[in-house]
């Protein structure tokens, strides 16, 4: 079933609940309120009845039979009977018909003073009626035909009106719910027509502000996010078979090189020292790709746990310093911690000391004198790592880019790397729930910020 189907049977069955409750309750108060209305009357007329009876002398029972048979000629099959208190019939208002009670009646009104119950299809009241010593009691019973007919007739109205509503409730449900789910057509019809191809296509906001119109505003977030992930991921292949094939293009050089004649055992050895370089940087730059995939792959699989940042640092510090000798880290506080706890940080140490690794191998690599200033500063949530050199820096263009995989600035082409461990580190450090923003002048250096939210 379609969902405009199934909203429009739901709508017709919540209107059509409501008018049928509507009509019963109606049916309901005018068929008391009738039947309320008819014992009354028959309660008037069975005290005027006895009081003519007993209290007024000049009319005698003939005369009063008279009188009943034409002053109530709405009541149909009317009969007022009259009994003593031995239960003998006193007064008949009609002979020619028989009302049916039994005994154990003229002893309930007796009790009770006024009963009001059936007799067959017709109403019947009892009345008690006490006047000078004598206790009688009155039973009058009459058919409503006026009363009965109207009711009938609005029981056929209510019927025909129910079912015309419940028409128009179905017709009027079935259109409304095609009108309000046409802009999801639209929506399907629009997304239908987008490929790979053409992720560039949107899909059509409407007003922006109801609801289907939020679900084309974040379906076109989704869709600008499939496209930069598409334009990253093309990037992506474009860099990486740039960056293979200089190297691969470099050894094919060399070895057609060292066979186009007979060589020395001097050039034999520069050739491969050149075949070495070459592949040292082919072999790094695989690992740099492998380690871009690995982070990306198994970032959900990473175990977490508490650590001091601030080791951290010093391990990462001696590590480069320790491989490249010339490298200088400078690590200080800007404010002393208040607790131990504030520079202890929920993560991953191998993923963080690579990091720090990749921030502290550029800021030294960058800089004139090598050297690359760390700065440790608490706050009541964060702790933050500030990574400062004084090279090269960067442009505005470059610093909105610089961590897209294999992205390098333009003064930075001279310079060993392949654009690869600031991407990388980007991601670690959104992977511990961090952010890592960067500020640079060109030509005065840059700084790399590390928030990380302490335990």
């Amino acid at each position: 079933m379609t969902i405009r189907n199934r909203i429009a049977l739901q709508f017709s069955l919540i209107v059509a609940s409501i008018l049928i409750v509507f009509s019963i309750l109606i049916y309901f108060v005018s068929a008391t309120y009738r039947r309320e209305e008819f014992y009354d009357r028959l309660k008037n007329k069975a005290r005027t009845t006895v009081r003519f009876l007993i209290e007024v002398k000049e009319v005698d029972r003939e005369l009063l039979k008279i009188i009943d048979r034409n002053t109530l000629t709405a009541l149909i099959d009317e009969k007022v009977l009259i009994f003593d208190a031995r239960n003998r019939l006193i007064y008949s208002s009609v002979d020619d018909q028989v009302i049916h009670y039994q005994t154990a009646l003229l002893d309930e009104v007796r009790q009770q003073k006024d009963v009001e119950t059936f007799s067959g299809s017709n109403e019947l009241i009892g009345l008690l009626y006490q006047q000078n010593g004598q206790d009688l009691v009155v039973l009058a019973s009459a058919y409503d035909k006026f009363g009965k007919s109207k009711l009938d007739n609005l029981r056929l109205t209510l019927g025909w009106g129910l079912l015309a509503g419940l028409s128009i409730t179905i017709g009027l449900g079935i259109f409304f719910a095609g009108q309000s789910l046409r802009p999801i057509s639209q929506i399907n019809q629009q997304v239908s027509t987008i490929t790979a191809r053409n992720l560039q296509q949107r899909l059509d906001e409407g007003n922006r502000q109801d609801e289907i119109a939020r679900l084309a505003m974040n379906f076109n977030d989704v869709l600008q996010r499939l496209q930069q992930a598409f334009e990253q991921q093309r990037s992506f292949v474009s860099h990486a078979s740039h960056e293979l094939r200089t190297p691969l293009a470099a050894l094919k050089s060399e070895i057609q090189l060292g066979l186009r004649r007979p060589l020395t055992v001097t050039e034999h050895s520069e050739i491969l020292a050149n075949l070495m370089v070459d592949t040292d940087r082919l072999i790094n730059l695989t690992n740099s790709l492998l380690l871009l995939a690995r982070t990306m792959e198994t970032s959900h699989q990473v175990s977490f746990q508490p650590i001091r940042i601030d080791d951290v640092i010093f391990v990462a510090k001696d590590e480069l310093t320790g491989a490249k000798p010339t490298y200088r880290v400078e690590v200080d506080y800007t404010n002393i911690p208040d607790t131990e706890t504030e520079t202890v940080v929920k993560g991953n140490e191998d993923l963080l000391k690579q990091v720090l690794l990749n921030l502290f191998d550029n800021a030294c690599k960058y800089s004139s004198d090598h050297t690359a200033q760390v700065r440790i500063s608490t706050n009541e949530r964060h702790c933050q790592i500030t990574i400062q050199d004084r090279g090269i820096g960067m442009s505005d263009d470059d610093v909105r880019r610089i961590f897209e995989p294999f992205y390098r600035a333009q003064n930075a082409l001279g310079f060993e790397g392949f654009g690869i461990g600031l991407s990388i580190s980007a991601k670690l450090i959104e992977l511990h729930q961090g952010t890592l923003t960067v500020d640079s002048k060109l030509g005065e250096g840059s700084t790399f910020i590390i928030s990380l939210p302490h335990v």
